[in-house]
């Protein structure tokens, strides 16, 4: 006999951060299955303005953390991502993607070594089971595969005055950490933390996990963090809205809108994450196989040239009308000043400066295939 509960979807997720968004007057949206800031009082534009300029922090103890321990944890994870972890240093990071055998993208990711029997995954929060499911039915035997992400905060604290904002609360010198590298044995305002050089806004930054109990604390020092002696306080809470159009900025794809299971990382523009030189990995022989036949579609980023604002899931039309791409992401980009957004398109239309079409629900606005990030801050 079905209870009236069956057949429901499950109640929204809140992040241990959930009360604080409330309290700063955050909008909350269902996101995935979680309970997130899309914004706070001050607006989109000025969360993305205040992460280029000063310091953004941001939720994402939603993400996923997957622990591989053991003798063979190595081997283990080489066998289900694409990229080089083979020959990745203790403390260095990894961004790169697991693939089905079709080389279709299960999902992209940042591995993380920790020692050499011991690896972290992060992956997305829309993908945290698929994922453990995934990983366990390819290599749960050859290891123990640990998800450890209810346990787990994870916050970003990411733009320009990050380092030097980060370094009022740790002992620990931040001088020396380089991008994709990461300390275990931090702390932060007196949390115990691990610290990676990593983000997922085109601007340099950090990413620190803490125990899931622990990350309140985090948050408000992180929040009330300054970039030196008589500085006001630089950290602006940011929601998923300016992380959304920071990302595209810098041309990071998204999982779920420019990255699925029907795509694979050569037409992703993500060749580079793939090593086929390592051993054989899921997927490796699909991906050779249409890397000798090459692509048929490619992942371009496009300024519009006319008014209009692409929107994921738009078609991108030849001069008949007829649907021959679409639009996967598309936002204006408040630094560049320019209506945004990347596509799949034919690969005769892949190259920078073709001219494109996207059809913004009835209206044909033209585009401008680019090369490159929209946006790179400066070194």
């Amino acid at each position: 006999m079905q209870t009236e509960s069956e057949g429901r979807a499950p109640e929204p997720r809140k992040t241990p951060l959930y009360e604080l968004h409330r309290g700063l007057g955050a909008r909350i949206i269902d996101f995935g299955g979680w309970l997130m800031p899309v914004q706070y009082p001050t607006g989109i534009i000025e969360e993305h303005r205040a992460t280029r300029t000063g310091v953004g922090v941001f939720d994402v103890c939603h993400m996923g953390e997957v622990h591989f321990r053991g003798e063979r944890a190595i081997e283990a994870v080489r066998r289900l991502v694409a990229g080089d972890v083979g020959h990745l240093a203790t403390g260095r990071a990894l961004y790169t993607v697991a693939c089905l055998e079709t080389g279709g993208i299960v999902d992209d990711l940042i591995v993380y070594k920790i020692a050499s029997d011991h690896l972290l995954i992060v992956v997305n929060a829309s993908n945290i089971a698929k994922d453990l499911a995934w990983f366990r039915q390819h290599v749960g035997s050859w290891c123990d595969v640990v998800d450890a992400s209810d346990e787990t905060g994870l916050i970003a604290f990411q733009g320009p005055k990050a380092q030097a904002a980060l370094q009022t609360l740790t002992p620990t010198p931040l001088d020396n950490l380089k991008s994709f590298e990461i300390l275990t044995a931090a702390t932060v305002a007196g949390v115990a933390v691990s610290i990676a050089r990593t983000g997922y806004t085109a601007e340099d930054g950090f990413e620190l996990f803490c125990s899931a109990d622990d990350a309140p604390r985090l948050w408000e020092a992180l929040l009330a963090a300054t970039p030196g002696p008589g500085a006001k306080s630089a950290g602006t809470p940011v929601g998923l809205g300016a992380r959304d159009t920071l990302r595209l900025e810098g041309k990071l794809s998204l999982y779920g809108n420019d990255l699925t299971e029907e795509t694979t990382p050569l037409e992703a523009g993500l060749g580079w994450v793939v090593n086929f030189d390592t051993e054989d990995f899921i997927g490796k022989d699909a991906l050779l196989r249409q890397r000798s036949a090459g692509v048929r579609r490619k992942l371009v980023g496009f300024v519009m040239v006319g008014r209009g604002i692409a929107r994921h899931g738009y078609a991108i039309v030849d001069a008949s009308g007829a649907r021959i791409g679409e639009v996967t992401s598309g936002a204006p980009g408040p630094t560049v000043g320019k209506n945004i957004g990347m596509g799949y398109v034919p690969v005769s239309l892949a190259n920078a400066g073709t001219r494109i079409t996207v059809d913004c629900r009835g209206k044909l606005v033209e585009a401008e295939v680019v090369s490159g990030p929209f946006y790179k801050r400066q070194r």
